[in-house]
């Protein structure tokens, strides 16, 4: 099995990249969330890999960081999930808020990720509510709210229909929230306030 590469980054788009090791072109299949973190880097590129193997494929999937590819491995364990569904999860939502949207039971976050449905986001919070406690996550003083984490998943996508990526809205939202004291704010507040920091740094 293939558990990491490292080469030279050839081709990079937001769903795939290339790598060239040592002559050979790796085609490696990501999640948004990884996009982002090596959308800048050209030249040598290390990712982590899980294999999928199939009777007709041997297909990649690659991952920045150890947290993305273990969430990837856990829901692709439950039932009716498969590596492309899970690849759209964590297209969709960040590793720190997909673990917090299911230790919550927060089905409104997990809804709100296009192609998951109810019964599938009752599935994941049933089947890895339990195991998550397992992952190494960056601590986080202030755990949010049910609510909360619902008004900053919609503010979030939001703002990245308004031409946010997706890094930017997470920290421009986390950023609000911090200066606000981590109170609730509707959805309208967070994104007002969002444009406003963001006019503030230009």
């Amino acid at each position: 099995m293939i558990s990491h590469l490292r080469g030279k980054l050839i081709q990079k788009s937001p769903t795939e990249i290339t790598i060239d090791v040592n002559g050979v072109g790796y085609q490696v299949h990501i999640p948004l969330s990884t996009f982002e973190k090596i959308d800048k880097l050209d030249g040598d590129v290390s990712i982590l890999t899980h294999m999928h193997v199939r009777e007709d494929a041997m297909i990649l999937f690659g991952f920045a960081t150890e947290a993305e590819r273990e969430i990837f491995r856990l829901l692709i364990s439950i039932s009716g999930i498969g590596p492309k569904i899970a690849q759209g999860i964590l297209s969709g939502i960040s590793t720190n808020d997909l673990r917090e949207a299911i230790l919550l039971g927060n089905i409104e976050s997990l809804t709100s990720i296009s192609g998951v449905g109810r019964k599938t986001a009752e599935r994941i919070i049933l089947e890895l509510r339990s195991k998550l406690g397992k992952i190494e996550f960056p601590e986080q003083t202030v755990t949010p709210t049910s609510q909360q984490l619902k008004s900053r998943s919609e503010a979030i996508i939001a703002l990245m229909s308004l031409g946010f990526n997706r890094t930017s809205a997470e920290q421009t939202v986390r950023t609000i929230l911090s200066e606000s004291g981590n109170k609730e704010l509707p959805v309208e507040e967070l994104i007002k306030r969002a444009l406003h920091h963001s006019a503030k740094q230009r």
